[in-house]
């Protein structure tokens, strides 16, 4: 999995490529709580991730209550097929905000 960071505005953007497991949550998860420190908006865009496991649900759950804390949001933007339907059968859909 690779994490490209960028600046807009306001929000952090989060490009997401690879595939988010066991292995790779702790670094999407640091790079998630490092961007939500520095700005209370950040987009996490999934147009190049094609798989995430509980534990990488567990690091967007993390990421969205820490943005909610700060009174910011965290957007997932582009998610593939393959991952919303992940996101729909968890019931993460209904609390992750995604365009």
């Amino acid at each position: 999995m690779t994490i490209n960071e960028k600046i807009e505005e306001d929000k952090i953007i989060l490009e997401i490529e690879g595939k988010v497991d066991s292995l790779t949550t702790p670094q999407l998860q640091d790079a998630i709580l490092l961007s939500l420190q520095k700005m209370s908006h950040l987009v996490l865009d999934c147009e190049g991730l094609n798989y995430i496991s509980s534990a990488g649900l567990r690091a967007l759950l993390m990421g969205q209550k820490t943005a909610q804390s700060k009174q910011g949001n965290m957007v997932l933007r582009n998610v593939s097929p393959t991952v919303l339907s992940i996101l729909e059968m968890t019931g993460f859909i209904k609390i992750l905000e995604i365009e």
